[in-house]
């Protein structure tokens, strides 16, 4: 039986393209075993109000599938983040692949319902396997972001790239080989 793997793309102006490559080096890497769904969200993050939008339907793909392993780029995988914080999964996640995520923080208006609760690390699942990469020559998220998470959730897998800037050179071979181990 195939794995379910669901991908949920970055922001930014044509953020669904953008991370094509990245999807489609993930599926090429991981092979046939595995079946990597990828659907456009909508509406795009410049709507108002996208953000709750998008986590009603990640937790709709979420509820129909049986087991499936979760990954995400950028926004994407920040948003997967904040649903597993503030929701009870339904079904069995086998697996959270976070690539980039932005540490929201700030006052403005428009980051606040990005922002993860305060001690949302506490609502995870510990026994839910979390991974995070990031290249250090990411020119969208800062570096630090990553260290922040590290601070949050000291339990969690993260793995530092040296280079591969934001898209990771649209290589997603090293998210394969964990998402393999599983």
């Amino acid at each position: 039986m195939k794995k379910e793997v669901l991908f949920i793309q970055g922001g930014g102006n044509g953020g669904y393209k953008a991370d094509q490559p990245l999807v489609a080096s993930l599926q090429t890497a991981l092979g046939s075993n595995y079946t990597v769904h990828y659907p456009q969200m909508l509406p795009d993050e410049t709507a108002p109000d996208f953000a709750p939008e998008w986590l009603r339907q990640i937790d709709e793909l979420v509820a129909a599938q049986d087991a499936l392993i979760l990954a995400g780029h950028s926004l994407g995988a920040s948003l997967l983040l904040k649903y597993l914080s503030e929701n009870s999964v339904r079904k069995g996640v086998a697996g959270v692949f976070l690539v980039a995520p932005p540490f929201w923080s700030g006052t403005q208006d428009w980051v606040q319902p990005l922002k993860l609760q305060q001690h949302f690390a506490d609502k995870l699942p510990k026994e839910l396997p979390v991974f995070f990469y990031q290249c250090k020559d990411d020119e969208v998220v800062p570096f630090d972001h990553f260290k922040r998470y590290q601070q949050q959730i000291p339990w969690a897998v993260f793995r530092e790239l040296s280079a591969g800037g934001h898209q990771f050179d649209n290589d997603l071979s090293i998210v394969a080989a964990d998402i393999e181990k599983l």
